[in-house]
């Protein structure tokens, strides 16, 4: 049967290719952002876990420093004596800048000191090989040298030294001077290579390591050899891949949110395969009558539709996929590898293959298909062929009873208060899909609610148009369907977007109250290697156009080996809530205790609450770990990692850290941002550059990345806005091929066809005001879903719902606007000659 069925599935997209090549390539566009986004992810993650294995090798221990400076290195001297452990191998990391000149910018890069001799065996990626020709030799012996460096590709990229070349790299003392030696094939972020002890002596890290790797002679059991160890404090015992690992469970949500934004376009794509099929459903009644007449059963009618909606789906999938390779690979050589999460900086991967999320896109492209295929095949299966071959009888269902849409919304907002599954909004996610599908299947019942309350117009037309929008309010699902779906996502990532925006912009205003901020460093990490002059805060503060300044000191903090470092901001916090933006009431303060105030994300993370005491691991001479109460939390949207403020003569006082790397600055009145900038510049001197930034200049950057981080919603918004039109005018246009001999009785009535098109026009303002009621409330309900719930429990970051009203104004306004234009443009055929004739069939 089905051989004898397909060349009319052909025969019906010859005659109308482009009506189903829209609905192909809306399937398309679904498929490709969703693969796009998955091969994008999973390169940059692949890209970093190969970096860090050919980076750490594969040791059979790994011995790790619990804090960013390190352990004494007299545990090395000890384990390589022990008859048991075959190779020991010590490592320094060390997080720093790098110039190829004086005036040359600098580049963030990690400096891995090595003992050459040993490195070989464990990580042989991390083995330098001098350059092809040089005069050097690849011996060990000639890898020792103090004032030699190896770059991994990212470095050479980045800073385009040829061996033989100076290379500069920053340390607490001052620039140091290396001379580029070769290469280290270790892929991932800039990284510079150096012998150990060059490493220690340099950067103010002696007797100090970052880890040992370890392998054991053969026969000897790990665990056994590690219970028989006694490490101290600040040794752990880590895994080869422990990065990737925590990058990758931290950047899940991050991953798994883009994805579902990526699904939406499948979602509107679904939409408009129920808009075409209706249509083609529609055109087919006779053909569909005929071939029940003469025996295809009820079943079959609707399967078919049904393979033709599959065929449409493995087609739309098969470009997508293409489209999405493209995508990706594209993104991958502009963007990199960080699509604006900031979980991989630096990094420059190439395309690889996730057979299951691209087997999983496809498998939803399909589907997406056959479930937008689903209501019109149950059409062509309820169809009674005898009636359909007179004229008799539609495609059009019964109106679904008001009770299961308000059951289907009830379970959406009951999933929405539950917590997270695995750390990600899982039940949120399927609260939004419920409320999407109650409030379209509302509709219906909102119609006849507002027709109702309608008075009764006196001019004929008006009338004729609302009876006819009452009476045929069954089909209003069909006909507004995608308009409800577009809006309503549209206004969620409106309201959503807006209330981010607007967030941030009052957190700019609360954490930026000075007129020029200066800093030593790129990052917390890279602060330590960038301390600022001794005595800078007094010179700064006695500049020409100065008022005041206040200095802090940054550095990055390990809580928990399973999460990246938190940021310790030591500050002046006399007065708390006048420089942090705070949530809530404050603790009180004990006398003589830590005060500390801890970000949002740091106390989700770790599960603070105001008034609980932590430990701080601040070495210094007080000791190792310090005792603090957390007297609030702060709202923080810069660092997803979490944050921990703490008061600067506090800070001072425990560790006996003086170094300074931040910088505060109130201007004089008159003052020139632009001279007391380039003032500070100067008094820092060449070798610890500073950057500067005036309060303008920051606020400006930070909107513009968030502006950038977000422009995907603007695509989407576009995207769901025109499939939604395109499904009413491809239900129109059903309809009046189904209301052929009403409306060719209405012109023997003496209806002119501007009085034609104005009725189907009117009818369908009708639909779309419901439709744009519903969808706007469908909106604001799923946008509250997407603010209160999703990204607090995705990215642990709250904020108040901010509600545009002239975008959404502007929303409703073009969307019924561009409606009845769409209503207007379908009823032509209404008034044609073909729908005068129509009415001679039954003669």
């Amino acid at each position: 049967m089905w051989r004898h069925l397909l060349p009319l599935t052909l025969a019906e997209w010859r005659h109308h290719p482009w009506r189903h090549g829209v609905a192909l390539l809306a399937v398309a566009l679904g498929v490709a952002l969703a693969s796009s986004v998955q091969l994008i992810n999973h390169s940059a993650l692949s890209e970093f876990s190969q970096a860090v294995r050919s980076a750490n090798g594969e040791p059979d221990v790994v011995l790790a420093a619990t804090q960013a400076t390190g352990f004494d290195d007299a545990l090395f001297g000890r384990l390589a004596l022990d008859e048991q452990v075959a190779l020991a191998s010590p490592v320094l990391e060390i997080d720093s800048h790098a110039r190829s000149a004086d005036d040359a910018p600098r580049v963030p890069v990690r400096i891995t000191g090595i003992d050459a001799l040993r490195i070989a065996a464990i990580a042989p990626a991390l083995m330098p090989h001098s350059a092809e020709g040089g005069s050097r030799t690849d011996g060990p012996a000639a890898l020792l040298g103090p004032t030699r460096a190896w770059l991994n590709p990212a470095a050479q990229a980045r800073l385009k030294l040829a061996p033989g070349s100076a290379l500069w790299l920053q340390s607490a003392e001052g620039w140091q001077r290396f001379e580029v030696a070769g290469s280290v094939a270790t892929g991932g972020a800039p990284l510079v290579v150096i012998d150990i002890a060059a490493a220690q002596s340099r950067f103010g890290r002696g007797g100090r390591l970052s880890r040992i790797d370890l392998r054991l002679v053969a026969g000897i059991d790990r665990e056994t050899w590690l219970r028989r160890q006694m490490l101290t404090s600040e040794v752990r015992v880590s895994s080869a891949d422990e990065a990737a690992q925590r990058i990758s469970r931290l950047s899940l949500a991050y991953r798994v949110n883009l994805g579902v934004l990526a699904l939406v376009a499948l979602l509107v794509g679904g939409f408009l395969v129920y808009s075409v099929l209706s249509l083609s459903v529609a055109q087919r009644v006779p053909g569909f009558a005929l071939l029940g007449v003469l025996g295809l059963p009820a079943r079959e009618r609707r399967a078919w539709v049904l393979a033709e909606s599959a065929l449409l789906g493995v087609l739309g999938t098969a470009l997508g996929l293409g489209l999405g390779a493209l995508l990706a690979w594209a993104a991958l050589q502009v963007l990199g590898g960080d699509l604006g999460g900031g979980y991989f900086p630096g990094t420059a991967p190439t395309l690889r293959w996730p057979v299951g999320a691209l087997a999983a896109c496809a498998v939803l492209g399909v589907a997406a298909a056959v479930a937008g295929a689903w209501w019109p095949a149950r059409q062509a299966e309820r169809l009674a062929p005898a009636l359909a071959l007179k004229g008799l009888g539609g495609t059009a269902g019964h109106a679904p009873s008001v009770l299961w849409p308000a059951a289907v919304l009830a379970a959406g907002g009951a999933l929405a208060l539950l917590p997270p599954i695995g750390g990600l909004p899982l039940a949120a996610y399927a609260a939004v899909a419920l409320l999407l599908a109650g409030g379209v299947a509302l509709v219906p019942a909102v119609v006849m609610a507002l027709l109702q309350r309608a008075g009764t117009p006196r001019a004929a037309l008006p009338l004729l148009a609302l009876r006819r929008a009452h009476h045929a309010r069954q089909v209003a699902s069909a006909t507004v369907a995608g308009v409800v779906a577009s809006l309503a996502l549209s206004v969620a990532l409106t309201v959503m977007v807006a209330s981010f925006r607007d967030a941030v912009s009052d957190w700019l205003d609360q954490v930026l109250p000075a007129d020029l901020y200066l800093r030593s460093s790129t990052s917390a990490a890279a602060a330590e290697q960038a301390p600022l002059p001794p005595g800078y805060a007094a010179s700064a503060a006695a500049l020409p156009g100065v008022a005041r300044v206040l200095a802090g000191r940054l550095r990055p903090l390990v809580l928990d080996v399973g999460n990246p470092a938190v940021t310790l901001l030591a500050r002046p916090l006399a007065d708390p809530a006048a420089v942090l933006p705070l949530i809530g009431a404050l603790a009180p303060a004990s006398p003589g205790e830590l005060a500390v105030y801890v970000s949002e994300p740091a106390a989700a993370l770790y599960r603070w609450a105001p008034g609980q005491r932590i430990d701080l691991p601040l070495a210094g001479p007080a000791g190792t770990s310090q005792p603090a109460r957390v007297r609030g939390v702060w709202r923080d949207y810069a660092r997803q990692f979490g944050a921990i403020a703490i008061d600067l003569a506090d800070y001072q006082r425990l560790t006996g850290d003086g170094g300074l790397n931040e910088l505060a600055v109130w201007l004089a009145p008159g003052a020139a941002a632009a001279e007391v900038a380039q003032a500070l510049k100067h008094l820092a001197g060449d070798n610890v550059p500073v950057d500067t930034a005036s309060t303008a200049e920051l606020r400006t950057l930070s909107l513009a990345i968030f502006d950038r981080s977000f422009a995907v919603t603007r695509y989407l918004q576009v995207v769901a806005m025109v499939v939604g039109l395109v499904g009413v005018a491809a239900s129109l246009s059903a309809q009046v091929l189904a209301r052929r001999k009403e409306f060719g009785l209405l012109a023997h009535l003496g209806l002119t066809r501007r009085q034609t098109i104005g009725l189907v026009t009117l009818e369908t303002l009708a639909w779309l005001l419901a439709g744009a009621a519903v969808g706007l409330l469908l909106g604001l309900a799923i946008a509250a879903v997407l603010v209160y719930v999703v990204n607090p429990q995705s990215f642990h970051w709250s904020m108040p719902m901010h509600l545009p009203a002239a975008p959404l104004a502007a929303l409703v306004a073009a969307l019924l606007v561009a409606g009845a234009a769409t209503a207007a443009f379908s009823a032509r055929r209404a008034a044609s000659r073909q729908a005068v004739l129509a009415v001679k069939e039954d003669w």
